[in-house]
């Protein structure tokens, strides 16, 4: 039968040369579906990579998913670039590509480029498009400002399967536009700076929460369209809250219609399984030193910051890539030509990721790493030997502080460091502090059910965790429902329990996190210094015996000072406290307030007096509610003029 495809090309000599070389970062342009015309005549150009098959043809839906009839035509450069014309074809159109191995097996494969994908088995590929009429110019104009390491950074993570469903039909989806309706008013209200989306990009698997990932450039059709999806970007936007998408180029799934052997060849993936198998996840590690592959993930991050104008993107499992003995006993791994353990290649493309998208984008986006070892200098620049990284998760933090908190109180003078030793490394890196998803799945219990005590104790603690986590140097984290203290785990097949709102004492909590974000934001001595040293001191970090603390967090100008202090023992302390000459303070956050639903008992500062205490010239003596966390702030001096942002009641 005559082949139905026609000769097109989109790509240059210059584009192959570049994919080759492993430095095109706009490949999304080029490969995958899309709508032309060709001799006055409108259809669609397919292209695909897939060097070693003897055979490509396109199948779907307009041709009965015959085999035969639309065979693509092979480059001539050694590109192993397969591509063609096929007139008529318009958006909807469903299709896959049929790719006869060199063992002539015929394996029906998704379009690794394709922007929408079917959800059932079959799982084809969609003819779509990422137009879309964005109107959020304003925050693109100066989002730079809202990205930076100096700005206040208070992410709300979230799983959009089950943030909120259908009320009436909670086994259904919401739309990415249902969900803008709710998420943009309530994301706002309460203060986050910026949102995190679990992945969305098109996975198969509901429990991989979107980890598994087949469809790497598809926004998941679980919620709707692309243009859907930008539509609830564009609203936060328009709201002035970030979107961060977490972003996974450390792995994927053997899915019969994904990357995996995707010509019959280990194409994507490592094909040593010391490095190309990930043992944890059942899944396969990309090929880092592969060129075209590098250009396929380097695209693919463009791709998410360009056409869905991302703000930044927090990549997964970054300790995973750099190690090639992650989660590997002795044997299963092998050595780098260094005689170490850390994957070269892997690194290599990280810096070249961070080197990309910032040269791009510039400071208008971050990049985060998830890293939970201490591999040096991640958040350093790639020309002083860092890997460009914007940001790492703090990881070290947060277990230590999650392990004190779970102390009964009589304890913790056993375990008070716990809580100090982060100021050892903390300006190590640019880090976030996360109180992720991870935290409150298998087991793990959520964050209320980790602290200890009675009904009242757990919620106590957990406001003073909270206003440690607010004023602690670095940007914040904090996954859907810890905000309300949500008390079962995290369940991806249903909604939050947002019934829990109903009772005072999780709308305390509530009340608390949108109190802490405006602050945080309100604030410059809580976001100013919060990568420099120059912005904390302690003032009390040794007394063990009543687990208090006391530290300054400091802004730009001498006089932009707050002090935190927290007492974290169920009993009211009157406590001395050491300040400087001059200083008079007021109490402006206490998490034991009645607001909060806490017991009400009152932050005074009872009396203030000219002698010396802690290495300081004077003294202050405060009432410290129990379990919990206040924050004071430096008063006007009479010497001078303060410049600072009033809290907004």
């Amino acid at each position: 039968m005559m082949n139905s495809v026609k000769t097109y090309t989109l790509f240059t000599d210059h584009d192959v040369y570049l994919f080759k070389e492993g430095r095109h970062y706009k490949l999304y342009g080029k490969f995958g579906a899309h709508s032309v015309e060709k001799d006055g005549v409108k259809g669609v150009y397919f292209s695909v990579w897939a060097p070693y098959a003897k055979k490509v043809s396109v199948i779907g839906n307009f041709n009965n998913w015959n085999h035969q009839d639309h065979i693509l035509f092979p480059r001539w450069d050694g590109s192993g670039i397969w591509e063609g014309f096929i007139t008529g074809l318009t958006w909807g159109t469903l299709y896959k590509y049929a790719i006869e191995t060199a063992r002539g097996e015929i394996l029906e494969k998704s379009d690794p480029y394709a922007l929408s994908w079917e959800q059932n088995l079959q799982a084809a590929s969609l003819v779509s498009t990422t137009w879309y009429e964005w109107s959020d110019e304003d925050w693109m104009e100066k989002r730079w400002r809202n990205n930076s390491l100096d700005a206040p950074i208070s992410v709300y993570e979230l799983h959009l399967g089950s943030w909120v469903r259908q009320g009436g039909a909670p086994d259904k989806y919401l739309n990415y536009r249902d969900i803008a309706e709710k998420l943009v008013p309530y994301a706002k209200e309460m203060g986050f700076t910026h949102v995190e989306f679990m992945p969305v990009m098109e996975y198969p698997y509901d429990p991989s929460w979107g980890y598994q990932i087949t469809g790497f450039y598809a926004a998941t059709s679980r919620f709707g369209s692309p243009q859907d999806l930008m539509f609830l970007i564009d609203q936060l936007h328009k709201n002035d809250i970030g979107v961060i998408l977490d972003w996974v180029p450390s792995h994927f799934p053997g899915d019969a219609n994904g990357l995996h052997r995707f010509d019959g060849s280990y194409l994507y993936e490592h094909e040593d399984p010391r490095k190309g198998f990930h043992p944890d996840w059942k899944s396969y590690i990309f090929n880092y030193g592969r060129n075209e592959v590098k250009s396929f993930l380097i695209s693919n991050a463009m791709f998410w910051l360009e056409r869905y104008h991302a703000d930044g993107l927090r990549v997964d499992a970054v300790t995973s890539m750099l190690h090639l003995d992650y989660s590997r006993n002795e044997g299963e791994w092998e050595p780098n030509i260094e005689g170490g353990n850390v994957n070269l290649e892997a690194k290599a493309f990280l810096q070249e990721f961070n080197t990309a998208v910032y040269k791009e984008f510039g400071d208008s986006i971050i990049t985060i790493a998830e890293e939970s070892s201490d591999f040096p200098l991640l958040t350093k620049p790639v020309h002083d030997g860092g890997v460009g990284f914007g940001m790492k998760w703090m990881m070290g933090w947060m277990h230590d502080t999650l392990d004190y908190f779970k102390e009964a109180p009589e304890n913790r003078k056993y375990h008070h460091h716990k809580i100090t030793f982060a100021s050892v490394y903390m300006y190590n890196e640019n880090y976030m502090m996360p109180l992720s998803h991870d935290e409150v799945v298998h087991g793990k219990a959520s964050l209320i059910y980790k602290m200890p005590g009675d009904e009242w104790q757990k919620f106590a603690n957990l406001r003073a965790l909270y206003v440690y986590m607010y004023t602690h140097p670095g940007a914040k984290l904090l996954f859907m429902g810890d905000e309300f203290a949500q008390t079962g785990e995290w369940n991806f097949t249903r909604s939050l329990d947002w019934h829990l709102l109903e009772y005072p004492i999780h709308k305390g909590i509530q009340s608390l996190i949108k109190d802490l974000n405006h602050l945080y934001r309100d604030e410059s001595a809580f976001y100013e210094n919060q990568f420099n040293k120059s912005g904390f001191e302690w003032v009390e970090a040794d007394d063990l015996e009543n687990s208090v603390y006391v530290y300054l967090r400091k802004g730009e100008k001498r006089d932009d000072v707050l002090m935190v202090v927290l007492n974290l023992t169920p009993q009211v302390l009157e406590y001395k406290i050491g300040v400087n000459a001059g200083t008079h303070w007021e109490v402006i956050l206490n998490s034991d307030d009645n607001k909060y639903n806490g017991s009400g008992t009152d932050a005074d500062i009872l009396s203030e007096k000219h002698e010396e205490w802690m290495e300081h010239p004077k003294s202050i003596t405060i009432k410290l509610p129990p379990l919990a966390g206040i924050i004071l702030r430096l008063k006007k001096d009479k010497k001078y003029k303060l410049h600072r942002i009033k809290h907004k009641k």
